[in-house]
């Protein structure tokens, strides 16, 4: 059995994430990472105020809008704050680079799955 393809933007932000993780220093992969961690937070915060019917989504929802999560998602900005008061202004300015990019494919890959995105050739 063949397993499904990424879709392109998924395919383009997992690309993106490796990268960065192959071939930028330690700072920058914090700071390309920090989006998702935060987003899903968010994501799942404002879910669980909706709510849903669906046992599967409530669960999933459950986990990123939990305390622990968001303890995490704290640490990891911690962490990133931290990392970011050690470096000089290029480093936080190629680290901003990296958060907004990731932040960017963040919102694409939530629209990839609403429009259920698919390769068109």
């Amino acid at each position: 059995m063949a397993a499904t393809p990424l879709a392109p933007t998924n395919l383009a932000y997992t690309s993106y994430l490796l990268a960065v993780a192959y071939g930028a220093p330690f700072h920058e992969n914090v700071a390309a990472l920090l989006p998702c961690y935060w987003i899903y937070w968010e994501v799942g915060k404002e879910l669980e105020r909706r709510g849903s019917p669906d046992p599967l989504y409530t669960r999933w929802i459950g986990t990123y809008a939990s305390g622990e999560f968001g303890a995490l998602v704290e640490a990891v900005c911690a962490a990133t704050d931290a990392v970011a008061a050690r470096v000089g202004d290029p480093e936080r300015e190629a680290m901003r680079r990296h958060f907004l990019a990731t932040s960017r494919y963040e919102w694409m890959f939530w629209d990839m799955g609403w429009r259920r995105e698919a390769w068109p050739v």
